[in-house]
């Protein structure tokens, strides 16, 4: 509902209370700190990354032996554990991880550790397993491949690349060597790339029979072994097993601290936050004895910030307004149904200085579009239940999440009021199972009209609420100018605007074209066209001789950038047809509702046609709910953020970011947090 105000708080205190009041404020997380030191103030800032890095890397370090514990010893969490937030423990508990950190944080260098030997260990295993795989191809020799023969006899050991015969390789001896007679060659083993093969011959004629066979694609083994291949892969199987079994050992040291858990999240949240201070502090202007601290609060809280720091801590406190050129950081205030729109607005940006909160109107229409795109009861009733039990049942759930569901909770009410109105329940499934099912059709009549049979008459209605809208927006523009002063501005800005939009509007009312496409004859008496065309002239012209009005000197650039501004209208246009989409999904969620009872009932009644219409009904509808939830989600921000937020939002503010301990596991409990 509103943009709250900010203030700026400059303090200066003793050194000695800079711990106290830095712990203090990050409990209150009420302060973002904006420090502006100047280069003549005397003080310095001190260098503390060695510690922030020291506490971050610790912080890390519990990170990642809480990653390796659920990699051992997972966790049991349910499919919605991510929406129960962080857990609320008492200040005490975390002060107990506080003093025995350094006990938690050596078992988490234990566990890190553990898995880094469990890491080694598994990479050796794979190594002697690749040795194993290398040596199956010979292990039908009864030699160790590297040996050489004896005394007067070689013995070549090695490759040839593809399938050969015993023939082929005599062949390839015979034809490169053709003087060699003595000679043996025994095939080990083949598969589809190389054959393996021990040559015997005589020493004195190995090289002439290694050149033919090198000649035929013979290569000696990249790594001779020592040791006969069945026995050396026995040893390696050996040593591989108790590898694997130092490996379980060290697992179940691992899955034994599954209990640290707890200490460990401590731990690792107390280190985080004692990062965050040291980040802070490095930038505070220090002196030998004192240091300074400056930054941005709510109004509402800066009097008592200021007399908890000046009373407590004995510091000169000061606060001032905001000064023009000073953009402060935003900080919006709404109440429990319009907050759950501020996540839609942060997509787009927060308000700008001088620019309004529009959450409140925007929730209001994104909420109303939302239902008229979605426009089933069922559906609508589905969303709203789910969104409730998941609201009531996790209330510690993240901010951002909780906003997220409960403006879906608001939607799907919206959803479940249009259904009624529009007749849809499932689309047309109570006719349908009636009809198929009982022989005799029932059904709830629309309160209002049938989308599917009068679309027409919805595309009209959908025009108009699109108009509803925009006109909305351009108020807003002008309730700011007239809170700035700008009255002219507002006049010939968005009055005359106004003016002739609205003439237009009630010149195509009565008119034939609109007639054709309403289905709707509407005739105004002949004082109301009058006025309409008097509202559009005047509006006209005064667009084209006001819009360039600070060109006063040149009348001939003032009147094209009036004529350019009018050349506007056809935006307008395009704007007004975007909210045929309104018709679009309201249609497309009832028509594939319906195609889906169609389909489900095509086998007839009956115990198998029950069942088959059952599982299509579930898939079908199922499908139906997710893809138009998405649809009608992305379109209704499209219709706030072009047409609603163009004719007078601009955002680019900046969020406000209090210095707070942001934890990433737990959440203390502090009764004097703001």
């Amino acid at each position: 509902m509103a943009v709250l105000q900010m203030q700026r708080i400059s303090m200066c205190a003793l050194k000695k209370n800079r711990k106290a009041i830095l712990e203090r404020l990050q409990e209150l997380g009420a302060m973002e700190i904006d420090i502006r030191l100047e280069d003549d103030s005397g003080y310095r800032t001190m260098d503390v990354s060695n510690s922030r890095a020291t506490f971050e890397k610790q912080a890390q370090t519990a990170d990642r032996a809480l990653d390796i514990l659920q990699k051992y010893a997972p966790e049991k969490t349910g499919m919605l554990s991510s929406l129960a937030g962080k857990p609320l423990i008492d200040k005490a508990l975390f002060e107990t991880a506080v003093q025995n950190q350094e006990s938690y944080i050596e078992t988490a260098h234990r566990i890190v550790d553990l898995d880094k030997q469990v890491a080694e260990k598994t990479a050796a295993v794979q190594k002697l397993k690749d040795q194993m795989e290398a040596l199956v191809p010979w292990l039908g020799l009864t030699v160790p491949v590297s040996f050489r023969g004896t005394r007067k006899t070689a013995v070549l050991i090695g490759t040839i690349s593809g399938t050969v015969s015993l023939e082929e390789v005599y062949g390839m001896i015979g034809r490169f060597a053709p003087e060699i007679e003595a000679v043996d060659v025994e095939i080990i083993s083949a598969d589809r790339d190389f054959t393996y093969l021990a040559v015997v011959c005589l020493a004195k004629e190995a090289q002439m029979v290694e050149d033919a066979l090198r000649a035929g694609g013979f290569a000696k083994p990249a790594q001779a072994v020592d040791k006969v291949p069945s026995l050396y892969r026995e040893e390696l199987q050996s040593e591989a097993e108790a590898l694997q079994k130092e490996i379980r050992t060290l697992q179940e040291e691992i899955g034994g601290f599954a209990d640290s858990r707890q200490n460990l999240r401590l731990v690792s949240d107390y280190y985080r936050m004692r990062a965050e201070k040291y980040e802070v502090l490095g930038k505070l202007p220090q002196t030998a004895n004192t240091f300074a601290l400056s930054g941005y609060v709510p109004a509402k809280d800066a009097e008592r910030i200021l007399h908890e720091l000046s009373d407590k801590y004995d510091a000169a406190v000061e606060l001032e307004d905001i000064k023009e050129d000073e953009e402060a950081p935003v900080l919006l205030k709404n109440n429990s149904f319009t907050e759950s729109g501020e996540g839609v607005l942060a997509s787009f940006g927060f308000p700008a200085k001088g620019e309004i909160d529009p959450t409140a109107i925007m929730t209001v229409f994104y909420v109303f579009l939302f239902g008229l795109m979605l426009s089933d009861a069922a559906y609508g009733l589905i969303v709203s239940v789910v969104c409730g039990v998941l609201l009531k049942k996790y209330p510690r759930m993240g901010t951002n999440m909780r906003k997220s569901i409960k403006l879906f909770f608001w939607c799907g009410l919206s959803t479940l009021f249009w259904g009624v109105m529009f007749g849809g329940y499932f689309g047309d499934a109570i006719n349908v199972v009636s009809r198929t099912f009982f022989g005799h059709e029932v059904g709830i009549p629309a309160l209002w009209f049938v989308p599917l049979d009068e679309p027409m008459r919805l595309l009209v209605w959908a025009m108009l609420f699109g108009l509803i809208h925009m006109y909305t927006g351009m108020i807003l523009k002008g309730y700011m100018y007239i809170r700035d002063g700008k009255y002219m501005d507002c006049i010939c800005d968005v009055g005359l605007w106004l003016l002739l939009l609205t003439g237009l509007v009630l010149m195509l009312v009565p008119s034939s074209i609109f007639a054709s496409v309403s289905q709707m004859v509407i005739v105004f008496p002949e004082p109301v066209n009058l006025l309409a065309k008097g509202m559009a002239i005047v509006g006209a012209v005064g667009i084209l001789l006001m819009s360039g009005r600070r060109k006063k000197n040149n009348w001939g650039l003032r009147l094209a950038l009036g004529a350019y501004d009018l050349y506007g209208l056809t935006s307008w246009l395009s704007d007004v047809l975007s909210y045929s989409r309104l018709l679009a999904l309201g249609l497309a969620t009832g028509v594939i509702a319906s195609v889906f009872n169609q389909m489900g009932s095509m086998f007839g009644g009956g115990v198998l046609g029950a069942i088959i219409f059952i599982i299509v009904f579930i898939i079908g509808h199922a499908f139906n709910i997710g893809i138009n939830l998405l649809g009608a989600y992305v379109h209704t921000c499209r219709l706030q953020y072009v047409e609603f937020f163009g004719k007078f939002f601009e955002g680019g503010g900046k969020e406000f970011h209090p210095f707070r301990s942001n934890t990433k596991y737990v959440e203390v409990k502090e009764e004097t947090r703001i």
